[in-house]
């Protein structure tokens, strides 16, 4: 192939790529997205979360602090997607 008719394929190729960019920008909807409203039901103060916070302050001595223990569990749970009264699966307990 001779430098012209390279040169004018990418010419053709380029022309073809604006027209089809052109086209879709024309008929892209021109309403912004909004965003999804907060959930009504969701308390303002989550009272899991004030645990966690005075378990945080207590430092060391919430490792001894049966209610804090009861918070990390229930913590866990929420983040594993688990019901608080399954059974935990260990693996020394198969053994």
């Amino acid at each position: 192939m001779e430098g012209k008719t390279l040169v004018r394929i990418g010419a053709v190729v380029f022309v073809a790529f604006a027209i089809t960019a052109t086209v879709i920008e024309l008929t892209r909807d021109e309403e912004p997205a909004r965003p999804a409203p907060a959930p009504a039901f969701a308390p303002s103060v989550d009272p899991l979360r004030a645990e966690q916070r005075r378990c945080q302050q207590l430092g060391e001595a919430a490792v001894r602090d049966t209610e804090c223990l009861a918070v990390w569990a229930e913590t866990r749970d929420r983040f594993l997607g688990r019901m608080p009264s399954e059974p935990v699966q260990r693996d020394n307990e198969s053994q």
